[in-house]
């Protein structure tokens, strides 16, 4: 299959995608979550980018990300990851890929189109009702963005969310909001309106 050629541009921001080799379990224990966010905040020492959100899933995670320059989002996403793999290795004494071989990445426009992602990536454990609420998530950025943790690795975003964030989130998105996303997301193509794609 031939692979969709990588559009990176500073000042834009991109929902990126990885998940674990054949799907499998990637963290397997709080401890595995928070090892991994602690290697987000060294990768961002590394190569300075805005973090807008995130959300760790036990079999992949979801990134929200505006690079200062272009390189720096591949530079990030590498490091993270193959500093995660030699780690994971080393700690469960495995061998072979830990995750799928290539990210997915996508531009959003920042307008209502960014906050539809925001709400789909915060929303995750929540929508594949590992908790009631997305609060009680432990591993996304939700919980940094209402005051429930320091974690202190979020950048401000270019919008202004809805001041009831947490219920607004626990909604749901709709139906077709889902699959427009999904769209964008299998076929690696912008998630904005028509006008702006076609800039």
């Amino acid at each position: 299959m031939t692979r969709v050629k990588r559009c990176l541009v500073e000042g834009l921001t991109y929902h990126v995608i990885n998940r674990g080799n054949n799907k499998q379990k990637v963290f397997h224990k709080n401890q595995d979550f928070n090892a991994f966010i602690r290697l987000m905040k060294e990768a961002k020492k590394r190569y300075p980018l805005n973090i807008y959100a995130y959300c760790l899933m036990p079999n992949h995670f979801h990134f929200v990300l505006m690079p200062n320059q272009p390189h720096h989002l591949i530079k990030w996403i590498h490091w993270l990851m193959t500093t995660h793999a030699r780690r994971y290795h080393y700690f469960y004494k495995t061998s072979g890929y830990i995750w799928q071989s290539r990210f997915k990445s996508f531009i959003i426009q920042n307008d209502e189109h960014l906050i539809t992602v925001l709400r789909y990536v915060e929303g995750n454990a929540a929508r594949a009702k590992l908790v009631l609420s997305s609060k009680d998530w432990l591993w996304s950025s939700h919980r940094e963005r209402i005051g429930k943790e320091s974690g202190k690795i979020l950048d401000t975003l270019p919008i202004k969310l809805p001041s009831n964030w947490t219920e607004y989130i626990d909604k749901h998105l709709t139906c077709v909001e889902l699959e427009n996303l999904r769209q964008s997301v299998n076929r690696q193509a912008p998630f904005g309106d028509i006008e702006w794609q076609k800039k």
